[in-house]
C-alpha cells in the first residue's frame, strides 16, 4: 500500500515502511508524521520485523522548517510530545525495527533513526543536530536517545557547533551498527530482518523493550526486572520447544 508521504509493504514476516517525500529530503512535516504513525499502526499481525527506510537520496533531513510556525509554550510542548508519541511507539511497541540510513540523517531524522533498534549506514550517511544554529532546541527525543548513544557532552558539542559527522564517525560513536557499501543498505537490512524474524516473538519483545527500560532503573531494580522477564520468556511454550529441538540435535550429533 502507498500513502502520498509514506509507503508500506509486507514481504512474509518483514514489514517495510518508507518515507516517501524525496523532493524534500523526506523532511518531517505534520502530515508526514501522521502518515508514519498510520503506517506503523497498519502493520499486519504476522509482521515480526519492521524495516524503516527513506526514498530518494536521503533518509530524513529532519523538521520541515517551511512549516515552522509560531506557537505559545503549551503548543510547542504538545507538538514535541506528538513526535515523542510516534517515535516512542517505534522504539517500545516490542517489534524490532531495522533502519537503512543514507544521505541526510539530520535533526528529527536522527531522532527518528535512534528510535530504531538496528541501524545500517551507507557511506554517504551524514549526521547533524543543527537546531542550535536555527535558534531552537531538539523536540523529537534527541536529549534522551541521541545523548544515550553518543554521550551528553558530544550531543551538546554537535548542537553548539552544528558539526556534521560522517558515516565513519557515526559508526564509531554507535549511531550505526553496520557500515555497508553504497546501495547495499536495504539488502543488509533484509538479511538481518530475516534473521531477527527467526527469533521467538516474545524474546524479540523482551530485547527491544526491557533493555531500554532497565537503563532507566537502579542496578537492583534492573536486575529484578531482568529476572522477571527471564522467567516470562524462558517458560513460554515456543521456547520450551526450541530448547528441546536444540538438545535433540546435540544428542543426535553424538
Amino acid at each position: 500500500m502507498t500513502d502520498k508521504l509514506v509507503s508500506h509493504t509486507l514481504d512474509g514476516q518483514i514489514y517495510t515502511i518508507t518515507l516517501n517525500r524525496p523532493a524534500k529530503r523526506n523532511a518531517i512535516s505534520d502530515r508526514l508524521l501522521e502518515a508514519l504513525d498510520k503506517a506503523w499502526e497498519a502493520r499486519p499481525e504476522e509482521a515480526r520485523v519492521v524495516i524503516l527506510a527513506g526514498a530518494g537520496e536521503h533518509f530524513c533531513a529532519g523538521l520541515d522548517l517551511t512549516e515552522h510556525q509560531h506557537r505559545e509554550p503549551p503548543g510547542v510542548m504538545l507538538h514535541s510530545q506528538g513526535w515523542h508519541r510516534v517515535f516512542g511507539k517505534i522504539q517500545m511497541t516490542g517489534i524490532p525495527v531495522v533502519a537503512v540510513l543514507h544521505g541526510a540523517v539530520i535533526g528529527g531524522g536522527l531522532e527518528l533513526a535512534t528510535s530504531t533498534h538496528v541501524r545500517i549506514a551507507e557511506p554517504n550517511t551524514m549526521y547533524q543536530l543543527p537546531e542550535g544554529r536555527h535558534g531552537i532546541y531538539v523536540g523529537g527525543g534527541a536529549s534522551v536517545r541521541v545523548a544515550r548513544i553518543v554521550g551528553p557532552g558530544r550531543m551538546a558539542e554537535m548542537m553548539l557547533t552544528g558539526r556534521m559527522l560522517s558515516a565513519e564517525e557515526g559508526q564509531a560513536l554507535g549511531l550505526s551498527h553496520y557500515l555497508v557499501g553504497k546501495g547495499e543498505g536495504m539488502a543488509k537490512a533484509q538479511e538481518l530482518a530475516a534473521r531477527i524474524a527467526e527469533n521467538a516473538p516474545l524474546a524479540n519483545y523482551a530485547m527491544v523493550t526491557t533493555i531500554q527500560r532497565i537503563s532507566n532503573m537502579s542496578s537492583d531494580d534492573g536486575l529484578y526486572v531482568e529476572s522477571l522477564m527471564a522467567a516470562v520468556a524462558q517458560t513460554s511454550p515456543e521456547v520450551v520447544g526450541r530448547i528441546g529441538q536444540f538438545l535433540n540435535r546435540k544428542k543426535d550429533a553424538k
